[in-house]
């Protein structure tokens, strides 16, 4: 099973991650706030990753990390 990890703190909630997940698992937590204000994104359901990484290449931050 994947292990996907999310740097919370640097996320800047573009979403971009959520859009290009086959799995439809990454999502922005909206009840949750970063020490910059922001609404960081996360996982749902992980026991549904597949492990793709698509949201770790698109991630313009660099915030995400995607183990298999």
């Amino acid at each position: 099973m994947a292990k996907v990890i999310f740097n919370e703190e640097m996320c800047k909630g573009c979403k971009l991650c959520t859009t290009v997940c086959p799995k439809n698992i990454v999502v922005i937590k909206n009840d949750v706030f970063n020490s910059k204000g922001f609404h960081p994104a996360g996982v749902l359901e992980m026991e549904k990753c597949s492990g793709c990484a698509f949201c770790a290449i698109i991630c313009p931050d660099c915030v995400i990390e995607v183990q298999k």
